[in-house]
């Protein structure tokens, strides 16, 4: 899985890569238009009022800025960011220490959100109110509470798995912003900006056909953007042509809808060995040489959400698109 073209995680080796690609200000984000048009309506009302952003909760599939949105939002704010992992935090002291570092107005983005710990969580609630925190110390009869007041702050919390948080930690966030799939004109944009910055030239054909195969995902276009540069400069070309892009996605797997390799193997399980199902989810994992849990949280959304697969009662089913994409017939209940 880590070896996925389409994988939407982040991979080890991109960190500095996306860093340079990010955008610093909200007129040179592309895509998420009703997002960036909501922001700069809080932005400039809180900076009018001299007051933090109300607390930010960005949540959606991975790969689509949610982090890239709350530097952003720093930015725009003119205030700093510190960024930490839900798991990273794990007693109330690490949150106090985090906490209490900030300077007034500051922005606190806490990736994973989701994964927060009960604990620390319940801590949480009085620092995004109210602005304080209550620590207790020691133990038993010796314990004892520590009220510790905090400077206003803004909290951006992002998640892949918003139905994951608590109703408390959800409700005390004053903006709910869902990142949606980004639109193949957006996603050709973003593609033409991160070939500048790479210093390649691509025509206006090979852009759109990357577009096309980076399931809706900036983070999929730019890798995707990267391997065909690759191919580009060993044949020599002077910049990335259709002929080359069409021949550079067919060697690595992927189709013109985004489908991968692994894609394509669990689509013909299901179309081929089971005749377009209902089967099981465990009977595939077996069949596929995959864990449950995997297929069903990293392979499944996109097959869904692109329309090749139905979850069913009874188990996975393919749609008659999945059947007419794969030049494959079948009965169908």
């Amino acid at each position: 899985m880590d070896d996925r073209m389409v994988d939407q995680s982040l991979h080890d080796d991109e960190s500095n890569f996306e860093l340079s690609l990010r955008p610093t200000k909200l007129r040179q984000y592309i895509g998420q238009s009703t997002i960036k048009s909501n922001l700069e309506v809080f932005i400039k009302a809180a900076k009018m009022r001299q007051e933090p952003l109300d607390h930010v909760l960005l949540f959606g599939p991975p790969g689509l800025g949610k982090t890239t949105l709350s530097n952003i939002i720093a930015n725009e704010m003119e205030v700093n960011m510190r960024t930490i992992t839900g798991p990273s935090i794990e007693r109330p002291g690490d949150l106090a220490a985090i906490l209490s570092g900030l300077q007034p107005g500051d922005v606190l983005f806490i990736d994973e959100i989701h994964r927060l710990s009960s604990v620390v969580e319940e801590v949480l609630y009085s620092a995004m109110e109210d602005f304080f925190l209550d620590i207790v110390i020691g133990k038993g009869e010796e314990a004892r509470s520590i009220r510790i007041d905090l400077p206003p702050f803004t909290l951006i919390g992002a998640t892949t798995r918003s139905g994951s948080l608590s109703a408390p930690l959800r409700d005390r966030f004053g903006v709910h912003l869902r990142l949606e799939y980004y639109k193949e004109q957006d996603l050709k944009e973003i593609i033409l900006r991160t070939a500048e910055v790479l210093g390649t030239q691509i025509d206006d054909e090979s852009a759109s056909e990357l577009a096309k195969r980076s399931r809706g995902t900036p983070r999929v276009a730019n890798r995707l953007l990267k391997r065909v540069r690759d191919f580009q400069q060993v044949e020599d070309d002077d910049y990335i042509k259709i002929r080359t892009t069409k021949r550079s996605l067919e060697l690595l797997q992927i189709d013109d809808e985004g489908l991968d390799y692994i894609d394509h193997k669990m689509m013909n399980c299901i179309l081929k060995q089971y005749n377009g199902g209902p089967v099981g989810l465990d009977t595939i994992a077996v069949s596929i040489g995959e864990e449950r849990v995997t297929i069903e949280d990293v392979y499944e959304p996109f097959l869904i959400q692109k329309g090749f697969l139905e979850r069913t009662p009874r188990g996975r089913k393919a749609t008659a698109y999945a059947f007419e994409h794969f030049n494959m017939h079948g009965e169908r209940e």
